[in-house]
């Protein structure tokens, strides 16, 4: 079992990865609490979209692993490189629109139905998605945690 748990914390690619989201998570709850003035320990784990990306961090981190440990000629680089294209691309796109929709769908629902709590007492989550530049912070983030870890763990 002890095994099992050494062979776990020393595999580089996984460590990069959620370190890359933890520290992702672990920055947003601060900037967040700059942004809203108050403090939201539940951002840390629940949280989606704001500042930086932890999606971008962890599929950069993830892909630049795989480059230091396998090249850049590796099958599983190509991956990696691939899947952080299509999260960091939807992260910024398609997520960050449908934000964008709820928020005009919430002050349309709060509008037509003034004074009924009952008729509509539902909100639809506006911070789904992030900016772009929430997604290159999130995405240097993870570069950066990745290229760290290499150093302790690979280097």
């Amino acid at each position: 079992m002890l095994e099992q748990v050494k062979s776990f914390f020393s595999n580089y690619l996984l460590m990069s990865a959620l370190v890359s989201w933890f520290g992702a998570q672990v920055v947003k709850v601060f900037t967040g609490m700059f942004k809203d003035r108050k403090f939201n320990l539940a951002t840390l784990l629940f949280s989606t979209g704001g500042m930086p990306s932890s999606h971008a961090a962890v599929v950069c981190g993830l892909a630049v692993a795989s480059i230091v440990l396998n090249g850049w000629g590796s099958s599983f680089t190509a991956i990696a490189i691939v899947l952080a294209i299509i999260v960091m691309i939807d992260a910024s796109g398609v997520r960050y629109e449908t934000g964008k929709q709820a928020r005009i769908l919430n002050q349309m629902m709060k509008e037509l139905f003034l004074g009924q709590n009952e008729a509509f007492n539902t909100t639809l989550k506006e911070l789904v998605g992030h900016t772009p530049f929430q997604v290159f912070v999130g995405a240097i983030f993870g570069i950066v945690c990745a290229l760290i870890l290499a150093i302790f763990m690979v280097w």
